[in-house]
């Protein structure tokens, strides 16, 4: 075959190979419940600069997902609600960047059947309030930081036995939204989502009363080669993204600024 016959017949193979577009990456972000509306507007505003790549956000409580990423689950960036659980998994060897704190957490008490805005912790103790959403602390973050706060206010021992459990802080909020709990310690960045602020007013719960809940994240070991995950990671960074976790109710952090 001479050589001009096969450059003629590789020609519209070279063509299309240069036809197609570049490859799209996609990523599988494990994030707290606490993240989910601040979460779904970040992704939509990084899709924005990014269309052809995918990013699936799946919610939960931060320490299943630390368990689960310890097991191998498909995860390629841990967003924390406690900065502690990725600095857990880098100690373990299961990351691929070191742990960043890219937001300050803030509980507050809220409900849909009463006014919240006037109450303190020390009212949780009235007969009123029957039954009071919390998350599991044994996994949640949020969770940790209500029964931190209940103790500090000197009203456990009258409350404990009143508390209802979500699974993780959403779940929580749903307890309190739909009148399974009369009222819940649930976190900000849900009260003020416009389901949750439409139906009632919040009350913050003060600082001093919990352990600072430094939210971080980390790229996980999976996403070591994954520009993609990098990419997001950097996005976290960025003014823009941190002004859409202020306007959640996040105390803003520069993602570098760690623990």
């Amino acid at each position: 075959m001479s050589r001009r016959l096969l450059k003629f017949l590789l020609l519209p193979m070279i063509l299309g190979m240069t036809a197609l577009p570049a490859s799209a990456d996609s990523i599988t972000i494990a994030a707290a419940a606490d993240l989910k509306f601040a979460m779904d507007h970040l992704t939509v505003a990084f899709r924005k600069a990014h269309p052809e790549d995918t990013v699936r956000v799946i919610y939960g409580s931060s320490g299943k997902f630390y368990t689960q990423i310890r097991q191998g689950a498909p995860f390629d960036l841990f967003f924390s609600a406690d900065i502690a659980y990725p600095q857990k998994l880098a100690t373990a060897g299961l990351t691929a960047s070191t742990p960043q704190a890219y937001a300050l957490g803030k509980i507050v008490l809220w409900s849909a059947e009463v006014d919240a805005r006037k109450l303190k912790l020390g009212d949780l103790a009235k007969p009123s309030f029957d039954r009071i959403a919390v998350a599991n602390p044994q996994h949640a973050p949020y969770g940790e930081r209500a029964v931190q706060a209940l103790h500090a206010a000197g009203v456990w021992n009258a409350v404990k036995g009143k508390l209802v459990y979500g699974e993780n802080i959403g779940q929580t909020a749903q307890f309190a939204l739909t009148g399974n709990a009369r009222i819940g310690i649930i976190a900000l960045s849900l009260a003020l989502n416009p389901t949750f602020a439409s139906k009632g007013g919040y009350a913050t719960i003060p600082a001093r009363l919990y352990k600072p809940l430094i939210q971080g994240f980390v790229i996980t070991r999976r996403a070591a080669h994954n520009p993609l995950a990098r990419t997001f990671a950097n996005f976290i960074d960025s003014a823009q993204a941190q002004a859409i976790l202020k306007q959640y109710g996040f105390a803003p952090m520069s993602a570098g600024a760690a623990q």
